[in-house]
């Protein structure tokens, strides 16, 4: 209620904007309009006196203005459970700093002009000016660092959120001495006739003492913190900080952007390079030595767009018409030879990228994704840097026996979640490498986790031995079959104690296919993956296609949890109809069809030599292809990445994806009633 964008502190800080230079507009105007401010020339006080006097009662006045915040903050504090006092007293602080930063600026501009509007007006145009420097000239690396100290927008955003910035503090304080000290030159010209080249003289060398102070504030390694949140949510999570504080030496984050791509509109305007800075800013905290790089060119990328709008032109005439669009020097946007020269870019289709290296040399990539959150998050960013310093685990694909892998982008095939460079959730951009594994040969020990989806072919018995062997050894599995192949699938299953159950889960539902089965995670599944019961909570489901119930039919000394279910009602194993588009299906108890709940995923483990083995048997191969994870299923709440996410989770034991969860704030609760708020309110 207080830090949200539609809260009190955000709402607060637009009146401020507008209304402190009408509350500072006749500080001194009005003295030199009505010719007051000659009594306060002849008394015994200096320009320094006058205008500290002045400022002290803004800030007074702006006390009491702050005073109406601590009122509803105390309401809340007796009302709300576990109220977090340290970040709404930052907030109001954030708020104060703003309003004496705009008393300051309107104080200024009122010694300017005799004309209380004027002055008004003067005070909003500096505000816009400084609220809008930020963006301006970011294509060049001095002045953008200038342009982005000068800027005053967000900074009263960061004590809002509950966070106090060492840089944000020092800003503003930095920005009031200022303007008092303009004010006081100015004063001190018209009292005392100083020559205007003296005036002028002082005025630029406060704005360098200021630009210079500020310069300094804003450097990475000067920089401090205080989180006031309860849950530590403006600060990287301890995952994150474990993986930086083995990131040692110099690193360079260095984005590579070709003005060709389809989505260079996102990265050719200056405020992008002003969020990115922001993105990247907690990662410096802890890496202040971090540096961020911009590298222009233009080469080859599919843009059919682009193709249309300017056909039959060169790549350089194209580069030309982009640059020109969105203002950007050509003289620094590098030719294909010259950025092929640097680093190859063929192997992600000459698209935005971001490469991470370190003085050691090694390296690691960081993408942007196809959806609508876009930039990479915090997991994402911790997994790019994560590569440089620890060993991720190796995810192997079985092939030979027609096999679902990851090698094609066919409808069936599990490119999408495996290594689909653009799908956030992609094992590739989740803190795993992927391969593909055959039975001719010993696998490997470095294969943590072996995927083996949909087999249509029996193992030959050197194979199946090969497949024994790393099941023996502790070796973690995730075993997907279809009803179709149970032939073939169930002597797998058998080796965990486990069939696919004849015929096929059906439900007879308006909006879907009778074989389209929704899947439901059990109270269990939680304790499994956080993901798991993250979707619980979200009422959310798996859609799994034309899947069979998962049976266990022998105890081989596996702990076993059902982690989704079908649902109880209207659900049985169709044992006699085979189309489903143009049949339909009833009920038949005669034939051994038995309407109940079907587990369709389980999760089975083990202790073995000292190491738990993780294995996870679904009835459905479908839930997680190309065609379940990219398409969308109308009227229906699904979260099919949710199984790779935390199925993988827990296949490597806990390591990946990354783990950046934060506890949940203990203000969950207001003890007051309906009433109550009406007549607080």
């Amino acid at each position: 209620i207080f830090s949200s964008w539609t809260g009190v502190f955000p709402s607060i800080q637009g009146y401020l904007y507008f209304y402190i230079p009408l509350l500072t507009m006749g500080l001194v105007s009005k003295e030199l309009s009505s010719g007051s401010v000659r009594l306060l020339y002849s008394s015994p006080i200096t320009n320094v006196q006058i205008i500290l006097g002045k400022y002290f009662s803004v800030m007074l006045y702006g006390l009491v203005m702050m005073g109406v915040l601590v009122l509803l903050a105390l309401v809340g504090g007796i009302t709300i459970k576990h109220f977090e006092w340290p970040a709404v007293l930052t907030g109001i602080l954030g708020l104060y700093l703003l309003l004496c930063a705009y008393g300051a600026i309107g104080l200024f501009m009122s010694s300017l002009t005799s004309y209380q509007i004027v002055a008004a007006i003067g005070t909003l145009i500096v505000l816009m000016l400084l609220s809008m420097v930020g963006g301006w000239w970011q294509s060049y690396d001095f002045v953008r660092d200038i342009t982005y100290w000068l800027s005053i927008n967000g900074r009263c955003d960061t004590f809002i959120h509950g966070m106090i910035c060492s840089e944000d503090l020092l800003y503003f304080l930095i920005i009031i001495c200022l303007f008092l000290s303009l004010t006081i030159i100015r004063l001190n010209a018209v009292r005392q006739k100083i020559p205007f080249s003296v005036t002028v003289g002082k005025n630029v060398g406060v704005i360098l003492v200021a630009c210079l102070l500020g310069y300094f504030s804003s450097l990475p390694a000067l920089k401090s913190y205080y989180d006031a949140t309860e849950n530590k949510r403006n600060t990287l999570t301890e995952t994150s900080q474990k993986i930086m504080a083995q990131l040692t030496g110099g690193l360079t984050v260095t984005s590579y952007i070709n003005v060709l791509d389809p989505d260079a509109a996102w990265y050719l305007m200056e405020l992008f390079l002003s969020r990115d800075k922001e993105r990247y800013e907690r990662y410096q905290r802890f890496k202040p030595e971090m540096k961020l790089k911009y590298v222009y060119y233009y080469d080859t990328t599919y843009n059919p767009s682009l193709d249309k709008r300017y056909p039959g032109e060169s790549l350089r005439e194209k580069m030309v018409h982009v640059c020109e669009t969105f203002g950007v020097d050509t003289n620094k946007v590098l030719r294909p030879e010259e950025i092929r020269s640097i680093v190859d870019l063929s192997g992600e289709n000459n698209t935005f990228v971001v490469q991470l290296a370190r003085e050691n040399g090694e390296k690691a990539w960081l993408r942007v994704f196809n959806d609508m959150m876009r930039y990479p998050d915090e997991r994402e960013i911790s997994v790019a840097f994560k590569r440089m310093v620890m060993k991720l685990p190796v995810v192997g694909f079985l092939t030979g026996h027609g096999e679902r892998g990851y090698g094609s982008n066919k409808d069936r095939d599990y490119s999408a979640f495996a290594n689909d460079k653009k799908f956030r959730y992609a094992l590739m951009n989740q803190g795993f490498d992927v391969e593909n594994v055959r039975l001719d040969k010993e696998i490997r020990e470095d294969i943590n986790i072996l995927v083996i989806a949909e087999s249509r072919e029996t193992f030959t018995p050197e194979e199946d031995a090969v497949l024994q062997q790393y099941i023996d050894r502790g070796g973690n599995l995730f075993v997907l079959g279809e009803p179709r192949r149970r032939e073939v699938m169930n002597p797998l299953f058998a080796k965990f104690g486990f069939e696919m159950m004849p015929g096929v889960l059906v439900k007879q539902d308006t909006n879907l296919q009778a074989d389209v089965i929704l899947s439901y995670p059990t109270k269990e599944a939680g304790g499994i993956a956080y993901d798991f019961g993250n979707l619980r909570e979200m009422r959310r489901v798996v859609v799994t296609p034309g899947v069979a119930g998962l049976r266990q039919v022998d105890d081989k000394g596996f702990t076993v949890t059902e982690l989704f279910k079908s649902d109880t009602i209207g659900s049985w194993n169709e044992l006699e109809t085979v189309d489903f588009v143009d049949d339909t299906v009833s009920l038949n108890k005669s034939a051994g069809e038995v309407e109940q709940s079907y587990p369709t995923v389980v999760a089975l483990s083990r202790m073995l030599d000292g190491r738990e083995q993780r294995i996870i048997l679904a009835g459905d191969a479908d839930c997680i292809s190309n065609e379940e994870l990219m398409g969308s299923r109308k009227g229906v709440r699904a979260s099919n990445f949710t199984l790779i996410m935390g199925g993988f989770y827990w296949l490597s034991n806990n390591e990946a994806p990354l783990d950046v969860r934060r506890v949940w704030t203990t203000d969950d609760h207001v003890n007051v009633g309906a009433s109550g708020a009406e007549n607080i309110k």
